[in-house]
């Protein structure tokens, strides 16, 4: 990852994924769409998930998994056609037990100005019932927090 796309970002050490907007993005008011902004939290926490070695396959050899109980969008501007998104996220709350928390900071990548701040919040479950479950000790491990970082998220507003 480079030091320049670092440099948007509000904290260090994120976990980046450039997304092209695409024609389908984009709305009526001629700027992508305010859910498409949600689709792209989430591919950007799977795609870390994966960067820290737990795809589908894992979880389903785990029986556990990860799924949402939360999501908070706070939109600062416009992110126009023809562009491309960084989608950053950071966890900065696992628990150990049950629950896990990522923030994410969505620049464009041209100007580097800061387009949305997103919050996920999930829960561990058993994909064999559906039902809420433990972490296993490599989540707790694998999907490592750091907590000091919510500071920089919750005083945004």
């Amino acid at each position: 990852m480079s030091t320049t796309k670092q440099q948007a970002f509000l904290v260090p050490d994120p976990f980046i994924l450039p997304i092209a907007v695409r024609a389908a993005d984009i709305d009526d008011f001629g700027h992508v769409n305010n859910v498409v902004y949600l689709g792209w939290v989430a591919r950007a926490a799977w795609a870390h998930s994966k960067a820290l070695g737990f795809d589908f396959e894992a979880y389903r050899a785990l029986d556990c998994g990860f799924v949402v109980t939360r999501h908070e969008i706070d939109y600062r501007a416009a992110c126009p056609p023809d562009t491309t998104a960084l989608i950053a996220t950071w966890i900065t709350h696992n628990d150990g037990r049950v629950r896990l928390r990522r923030r994410f900071q969505i620049c464009l990548e041209s100007t580097r100005e800061t387009l949305a701040y997103a919050m996920t919040e999930f829960a561990t479950i058993k994909i064999s019932t559906g039902r809420a479950c433990r972490m296993p000790a490599s989540f707790k491990t694998g999907y490592p927090a750091n907590p000091d970082l919510e500071s920089a998220f919750t005083d945004l507003r």
